[in-house]
């Protein structure tokens, strides 16, 4: 177990960073400067506790580059749109299955009339996550260089 433990941040680093470094010279609206990233509020970052309905493909914003985000339950009746990251960095997967339940950080936007919530970290059981944001200033992993992400998988460690 504590072999896995130590090879687990890797194998992240190696799904979810390398496709994106690879991938990321047109970030298709997905920029830090953009109008989507604008709406990542750090100062009203919360928490929801959500069961996945579904994994699907989006559009966050007219002509962006299309995203991955998931469609949650928090209990109360209503679907939650949680947009994750750009599906040029996320790969097709991004390790999260219907029916598990997750912890996820982020902050609450609305976009065309509809309040979605922009993830920054996504936590699945002790040993899962995925940080797609640095949580206190929401600075994405995607627009960041390889030595800033290589710091960050570092400190995961």
């Amino acid at each position: 177990m504590k072999t896995m433990m130590k090879i687990f941040p890797i194998v992240l680093f190696i799904l979810f960073v390398i496709p994106g470094l690879v991938a990321a010279k047109d970030m298709g609206g997905w920029e830090e400067d953009s109008v989507y990233n604008k709406l990542y509020n750090e100062d009203e970052r919360e928490k929801i506790r959500c069961w996945v309905k579904s994994i699907k493909e989006v559009v966050p914003m007219k002509g962006m580059s299309p995203g991955i985000a998931i469609i949650a339950d928090d209990g109360d009746g209503e679907d939650i749109m949680v947009h994750v990251g750009p599906k040029w960095f996320l790969g097709d997967s991004i390790g999260i299955k219907k029916g598990e339940k997750l912890k996820i950080r982020g902050v609450w936007a609305e976009i065309d009339g509809k309040d979605v919530f922009m993830a920054s970290k996504i936590k699945k059981g002790d040993y899962f996550s995925l940080k797609v944001r640095l949580t206190k200033s929401g600075k994405p992993f995607w627009v960041m260089s390889p030595e800033e992400l290589e710091k960050e998988r570092a400190a995961a460690q």
